[in-house]
């Protein structure tokens, strides 16, 4: 049996509208499963200013909200949309509220999970704001934990690695 390609993977938008990854990120992409309770939500500030920033060479910033982590996304989409939009400014593409652990695991994060962190461990998403950089053409090139924000240095380090000049 032939695996999808994370690119051609199934998705729906916030707005329920069907989508890949593919055709929301035609050069690399940070995927980032992402809540609005969290103490971790300031993130959105910087996965913005990334999005905005790199938005010409070629990186798409994703973000998937998720509920289960303390149930810190309880919104509707509408609420989630609104949330973002006013609160943080969001213009990078979200897409429906997902399971990213456990027996309903969306078939995305039933492959990101299985990329290592930089201390070589898989596995479960650990928490909100886990982040996962795709290189073009859809190869995984980095899992970044939750609690390292999205402009730190060695993040920066890796999307820079992975865009065109």
């Amino acid at each position: 049996m032939t695996e999808t390609p994370l690119t051609d993977i199934a998705l729906t938008t916030l707005d329920g509208q069907p989508t890949t990854l593919g055709q929301l990120a035609d050069g690399a992409a940070l995927v980032v499963n992402v809540a609005s309770k969290c103490g971790l939500t300031p993130q959105y500030t910087a996965l913005e200013r990334l999005a905005k920033d790199y938005r010409d060479r070629g990186l798409t910033v994703v973000g998937v909200p998720c509920n289960q982590f303390m149930g810190q996304e309880p919104g509707s989409a509408e609420e989630i949309a609104e949330f973002c939009s006013t609160t943080y400014g969001v213009t990078f593409p979200l897409l429906e509220k997902t399971d990213v652990n456990g027996e309903g695991r969306h078939p995305l994060y039933a492959e990101l999970t299985k990329t290592p962190d930089d201390a070589g461990e898989a596995g479960d998403i650990q928490w909100n704001f886990e982040k996962f950089l795709l290189a073009p053409g859809g190869k995984v090139v980095k899992r970044i934990r939750p609690r390292t924000e999205p402009d730190a240095p060695e993040v920066i380090a890796a999307i820079e690695e992975v865009l065109p000049r």
